[in-house]
């Protein structure tokens, strides 16, 4: 069986459905090793005590290049790149073969937009700025009518990225590339009606949920642009810095980051499924309410989970406080520690989305070379059996180096070494449910969300 024989409704992740073996040793214990595993992390970590050691480490660097001579024909290039695909993506998912694993449309949105892009981000740097096509039209329009209301900071974006994966789950934009194409001209006018109100430079820094998701992606990055030049740092270097998170919407969007990635893998679990089966045959209505009753329970899931993990996360906040007696109020703690979470989220995306990436890459590429006329049976690929144990890697990575990340900020928020340490505690507890649950989410088999168009 093909890895990416067929495109099922639900989001990106279904244009793969390779169905997961099943665990050879007990789930309790697969489950309990990767629980441990962020413990003993943590308990590791809590012995490098050594500040100037810790702060070394966070501040090492390798200049690179100097970029500013070139950066602004770039900048055009990337932009101009970024609009053609924009127009072709809108233009073809209409005019274009419906065929999911044929259409560039599809192929160019989940492929590139939702699993590339993200990964070349945390991995090698924020190329967004350049290659963003909305920000290109702008750049030729007339802006600034309003000014940017300081109090929404980053909510809109927080809105927005939730609306995406709403939209991404309720709508077969994986499947059908009509939808798609309506959906992302959709963005497109709100995205380019809100940058010429307030300006681009407020519109995509505060309220465009792709700019903003991209942003703090490239805070994992090892490559920075420092002083005109490329950087090269520790991976997660930056996270220690304090202007990294400067407000509760950078939290939401965080926290958002991480759990709409674990709602999606759910949902296309036999787990998933068959909650939402039993959740929908509690009433005994007619097939069309049992379908808006359906959109009802994934939208209902949706945002109670959000409102737990957020909650978990600022409630951690609150009990460290609590342990450390310290002056710092909750809030700052929160976040402070938020940024580590960071690479949580890029250690999902990765485990998520490199099976998809690769299976899908050849389908992308005939794809990209004959965007008119790609073949009728496009080729992919099928992985071998132990990606699956790359993505198990690549959640407990993504732990261990907000593990790392988190300690390294208590020694730069707390002048007390075992107040330092025990301000951790209450936030590992968290992360170490965060592993657990995606962990446990790896090891179901794959399923086609019930229900859903």
């Amino acid at each position: 069986m093909l890895f990416a024989e067929t495109v099922a409704a639900g989001n990106g992740m279904t244009l793969s459905k390779q169905p997961r073996d099943t665990l050879a040793i007990p789930r309790w214990l697969y489950l309990a090793t990767g629980g441990a595993t962020i413990g003993a992390s943590a308990l590791l970590a809590s012995f490098v005590t050594d500040r100037a050691f810790i702060r070394y480490l966070h501040s090492w660097s390798v200049p690179g290049p100097r970029i500013d001579d070139w950066r602004t024909p770039v900048v055009w290039i990337g932009c101009g790149l970024g609009i053609v695909v924009l127009g072709l993506a809108v233009y073809l998912g209409v005019t274009g073969p419906q065929l999911p694993t044929a259409s560039f449309t599809i192929l160019v949105t989940f492929v590139v937009v939702r699993a590339g892009l993200p990964m070349l981000t945390y991995l090698g740097g924020n190329l967004w700025p350049v290659l963003n096509p909305w920000r290109g039209i702008v750049s030729l329009l007339p802006t600034g009518f309003r000014t940017y209301p300081e109090g929404l900071a980053r909510w809109p974006a927080v809105g927005g990225l939730l609306l995406l994966v709403w939209v991404e789950v309720i709508f077969p934009v994986s499947t059908i590339p009509s939808v798609l194409s309506i959906a992302i001209l959709g963005y497109s006018v709100v995205t380019i009606a809100g940058a010429v109100l307030v300006g681009p430079n407020a519109w995509f820094g505060n309220a465009d949920p792709l700019s903003v998701l991209f942003r703090f992606f490239g805070a994992v990055a090892p490559v920075k642009r420092r002083d005109g030049k490329l950087t090269v740092k520790l991976p997660g270097s930056d996270l220690t810095d304090a202007d990294v998170i400067t407000d509760t919407s950078d939290v939401a969007f965080v926290i958002a980051l991480i759990w709409e990635l674990t709602y999606s893998g759910f949902i296309t679990t036999q787990t998933g499924a068959a909650t939402i089966e039993t959740l929908v045959s509690l009433s005994n209505i007619g097939v069309g309410a049992v379908q808006i009753r359906a959109i009802l329970i994934y939208t209902l899931l949706f945002v109670s989970g959000y409102v737990v993990f957020f909650g978990a996360y600022w409630y951690a906040g609150v009990l460290s406080r609590r342990r450390t007696g310290t002056y710092i109020t909750a809030k700052r703690i929160a976040f402070r520690f938020a940024p580590s979470l960071l690479a949580i989220a890029a250690g999902y995306h990765l485990a998520h989305y490199t099976g998809l990436a690769v299976s899908l890459s050849p389908a992308l590429g005939m794809a990209i070379v004959s965007p008119l006329s790609p073949p009728a049976n496009p080729l992919t690929l099928s992985p071998p059996g132990w990606f699956e144990g790359l993505s198990i890697a690549y959640v407990l990575v993504g732990h261990l180096l907000a593990i790392w990340a988190a300690h390294a900020t208590a020694y730069e928020l707390f002048s007390s070494r075992l107040v330092a340490i025990r301000s951790q505690y209450p936030f590992i507890v968290v992360m170490i449910g965060y592993t657990v649950i995606s962990l446990w989410i790896l090891s179901l088999p794959g399923a086609t969300p019930p229900y859903l168009p």
